[in-house]
C-alpha cells in the first residue's frame, strides 16, 4: 500500500489542477483585507512598470564628453594665465596704454575738425594752443591730426606684417623640423643665407622704387622678417617630433601638414604668442627707420616715421615737431615691450615673475 500512496501523491503534485485548486482554496481561506492588498500591490507594480516604460532616457551630464573636458581644461588654463598676466604689473600697465593708443588711431580723427592733409595757412608752425592741441607744421598742417593717422598708419603696416610673418616662420620652421632630410638642409640654407645678407638694405633697395606706397612697404617687410623666428620654431621643433604622439599621427598615416597643425605648432604657440608682439615692435621700428630716411611711407601720406623725419629739421626752432611723435612712438614700443614681457611669464611656467598659478 506504501507505494500506492507515494504514487498517488506524485500524482497529484505533478497535476496543474491540483496546484491551482490548492491555491484557489488558499486564496479562499485568506481574509478579505489580505486579497485587497494584493491586488493594490499588483496595480502598483504595474503602475510603476508603466511609468518606467514613458519615462525618457537620461540626459549624459554636461562635461561627459570629451569635448567638454577639453573645454573645460583650455578655460582653467586660460584662467591661470590670465592670472599670471596680470600679477605683472608693467604688463597691465603696457596694455591699458597699447588699448588707449589704439583708440587713439582708429576714433582721434574724430576729435579735431582739422584734417592731417588741410593747412591752417593763418598758424604756421605755432605752438601747441585750444585751437591746435600739437601744434602745426611749418606747412601749417595740425601735428594732432597728422599724429593720429601716423599712428594709424604704422599699425596698419606693423600689425599686418607682424601677424603674416608670425604664421610663416610657424609653417616653415615646423615643416622643417618635420619633414626633415633634404628639405630640412635646404630650408636652413635659405634661412642661413638670408640671415646673414644684411636684409636692410636690400628692403630699402627694393622700397626706394615704390613712391612711398605703404602697402609695397608691408609686403617687402613681410618678404625678409621671418628668418630669425623660424630658426629658433626649428629648434624647438625638433624636439617635438620625437614625441609618441607625433609618432603615433605617422603609424597611423596622418599627413605631415595636419601632424604640423595639429601637434606641433600648438606646442609652440606661447612663443608664438609673445614673438608676435615682438614682431610688431620690430616693425615698427623698421617701418620708422626707413620712412625717417625717406625710402618708406613718403608725403603726402605721413606715419610716425616720416613726422619724425621733418621734426628733426625744426628740432630747435619747433621742438613740438618732434617731442610729440616720438612721445607716442615711445608708448608704443614700450607698451608692446610690456606686453610680451608679461605674455612670456604669463606663458612659460618656468618663470617666477607671473606667481602661483593660484
Amino acid at each position: 500500500m506504501a507505494p500506492n500512496t507515494s504514487r498517488g501523491v506524485s500524482r497529484k503534485l505533478k497535476d496543474p489542477r491540483a496546484h491551482s485548486s490548492t491555491s484557489l482554496g488558499m486564496h479562499a481561506n485568506m481574509p478579505l483585507n489580505d486579497l485587497t492588498a494584493i491586488s493594490e500591490t499588483g496595480r502598483q507594480a504595474d503602475g510603476v512598470r508603466s511609468e518606467e516604460r514613458d519615462t525618457p532616457p537620461p540626459t549624459p551630464k554636461q562635461g561627459n564628453s570629451m569635448d567638454d573636458q577639453r573645454t573645460m581644461r583650455a578655460t582653467r588654463k586660460s584662467k591661470i594665465y590670465f592670472r599670471r598676466f596680470m600679477r605683472n604689473k608693467a604688463a597691465v600697465i603696457g596694455l591699458i596704454i597699447f588699448f588707449l593708443l589704439v583708440l587713439l588711431a582708429v576714433f582721434g580723427k574724430f576729435l579735431t575738425p582739422w584734417n592731417y592733409q588741410d593747412p591752417d595757412f593763418l598758424n604756421l608752425s605755432v605752438p601747441p594752443s585750444s585751437e591746435h592741441w600739437f601744434g602745426t607744421t611749418d606747412s601749417g598742417n595740425d601735428l594732432f591730426a597728422q599724429v593720429v593717422h601716423g599712428l594709424g598708419r604704422s599699425l596698419t603696416i606693423a600689425v599686418p606684417a607682424s601677424i603674416a610673418t608670425t604664421i610663416i616662420s610657424a609653417l616653415i620652421g615646423a615643416g622643417a623640423a618635420l619633414y626633415g632630410g633634404r628639405v630640412e638642409k635646404v630650408i636652413l640654407a635659405v634661412i642661413h643665407f638670408l640671415l646673414a645678407v644684411p636684409t636692410f638694405l636690400i628692403i630699402a633697395l627694393l622700397v626706394s622704387g615704390s613712391g612711398g606706397d605703404w602697402k609695397v612697404l608691408t609686403v617687402v617687410l613681410i618678404a625678409f622678417g621671418w628668418m630669425y623666428s623660424a630658426r629658433v620654431i626649428w629648434s624647438l621643433s625638433l624636439s617635438i617630433r620625437e614625441n609618441d604622439y607625433v609618432r603615433a599621427a605617422k603609424f597611423m598615416g596622418v599627413s605631415r601638414p595636419q601632424t604640423i597643425v595639429r601637434h606641433v605648432i600648438p606646442n609652440v604657440a606661447s612663443l608664438l604668442i609673445i614673438q608676435l608682439m615682438l614682431g610688431i615692435v620690430s616693425t615698427i621700428m623698421s617701418e620708422t627707420a626707413l620712412s625717417f630716411l625717406g625710402l618708406g611711407v613718403k608725403l603726402p601720406d605721413v606715419s610716425l616715421g616720416t613726422l619724425l623725419q621733418t621734426g628733426t629739421s625744426t628740432l630747435i626752432t619747433a621742438p613740438w615737431q618732434f617731442y610729440f611723435p616720438a612721445l607716442i612712438l615711445t608708448l608704443l614700443t614700450v607698451s608692446m615691450a610690456f606686453i610680451a614681457d608679461g605674455l612670456r611669464d604669463a606663458l612659460d611656467p618656468n618663470s617666477n615673475s607671473g606667481g602661483s598659478a593660484a
